[in-house]
């Protein structure tokens, strides 16, 4: 037995697939659970990279400290100061939850700004369609959309095997 529930109707998006629709930039304030904090030597760079390309909304600033981005709830980017910065891609990657009809549109608008910056979108085990993106900062930021739960594939079979039962109707929670 599973100790795990089915607990969609918690998340920004319940659809899935092709026809998930995307929810709106979450401007609330609240006790971030989670965010990633990311060090770059050029903030104007960075918070418009991040911005056009990736989608996400500059919630507010602090000149010169600190850019906090956000896109839907939960999904928060600090985007602090570096005087230094490897010059290979970080060790760092950050995931967001996206929908399906957004990758290509994001990818076409990160390799505008930054040539090679895109990878995908491309299939995954666990049933999601991804796309990578490298930053100007150099973090890697994977864009990922849940696919529908099909149950003649393997990725979906592999899931249940796993104990993780996705939803009767297979696009979204409910009766």
């Amino acid at each position: 037995m599973s100790e795990n529930f089915n607990a969609f109707e918690i998340s920004p998006i319940v659809e899935r697939g092709q026809h998930a629709v995307a929810p709106e930039v979450f401007r609330g304030i609240y006790a971030m659970p989670m965010f990633v904090r990311i060090p770059t030597s050029d903030l104007t760079t960075s918070t418009d990279f991040w911005v056009r390309g990736l989608g996400f909304i500059e919630l507010f600033s602090i000149p010169g400290r600190v850019v906090h981005l956000r896109r839907w709830a939960f999904q928060d980017v600090l985007l602090v100061p570096s005087a230094d910065m490897p010059l290979e891609t970080a060790a760092m990657t950050v995931s967001f939850a996206a929908v399906m009809s957004q990758l290509d549109h994001v990818a076409a608008e990160c390799e505008e700004l930054v040539a090679g910056s895109a990878t995908g979108p491309y299939s995954t085990p666990w049933n999601t369609l991804d796309l990578e993106v490298v930053t100007p900062e150099r973090t890697r930021v994977v864009l990922t959309a849940a696919k529908a739960n099909d149950p003649d594939t393997e990725e979906v079979r592999n899931l249940e095997a796993a104990g993780l039962i996705a939803p009767q109707n297979g696009n979204h929670v409910g009766p």
